[in-house]
C-alpha cells in the first residue's frame, strides 16, 4: 500500500506526462483534517483538464491500486478534482487557477519538491514560479 505522499507524487507525475503546468504538491495534513496533500495543476482547456484527470486516475489505479472517492467538476469545467480522501487532485484552467489561487490558501504549508516525482523541469507560470522560488529560497535551496 502506497502512502498518501507517494500517491500524490504519482498524480503529479501523471499530470506532468499530460503537459500540465504549474504543478504543485502541498502537504496540508498538519493544517486541516480533511486531507493530507493537495496536488494542484493547470490544463490549458477543458479537453486537457479532462485528459490530465483521466491520466492521473489511470496511473493511480495501476501503480497504487486505488480509485477516487469522488470526481467533481464545475459546470464550465474550469476546475475539476479527484478526491482520494488522503489526497485531492485539483486541475484548473488558467483563469480559474488565477482566480481561486488555491495554493495561496495554504501558503504556510510545505511544498513537496517535484523532483521526488521524477519531474526535473516543471513548467511554471510567472506567478507560480515566484511562489515556488520563494519557498525554495526560504528553505535555503
Amino acid at each position: 500500500m502506497k502512502s498518501p505522499r507517494e500517491c500524490a507524487l504519482i498524480a503529479a507525475r501523471a499530470a506532468d506526462e499530460r503537459k500540465a503546468t504549474d504543478i504543485m504538491v502541498i502537504k496540508v495534513g498538519d493544517m486541516i483534517d480533511v486531507t493530507d496533500y493537495f496536488v494542484i495543476a493547470t490544463g490549458a482547456n477543458t479537453p486537457q483538464v479532462e485528459a490530465i484527470l483521466d491520466s492521473v486516475e489511470e496511473a493511480l489505479r495501476k501503480e497504487a491500486e486505488i480509485k477516487p472517492v469522488a470526481r467533481e467538476e464545475t459546470k464550465d469545467h474550469s476546475w475539476e478534482l479527484l478526491d482520494y480522501g488522503s489526497f485531492v487532485v485539483d486541475v484548473f484552467q488558467p483563469e480559474a487557477r488565477d482566480f481561486y489561487r488555491l495554493e495561496m490558501l495554504w501558503g504556510d504549508a510545505p511544498i513537496v519538491d517535484l523532483a521526488e516525482a521524477g519531474i526535473e523541469h516543471p513548467e511554471y507560470s510567472e506567478r507560480i514560479a515566484k511562489l515556488v522560488g520563494d519557498v525554495k529560497e526560504a528553505r535555503g535551496e
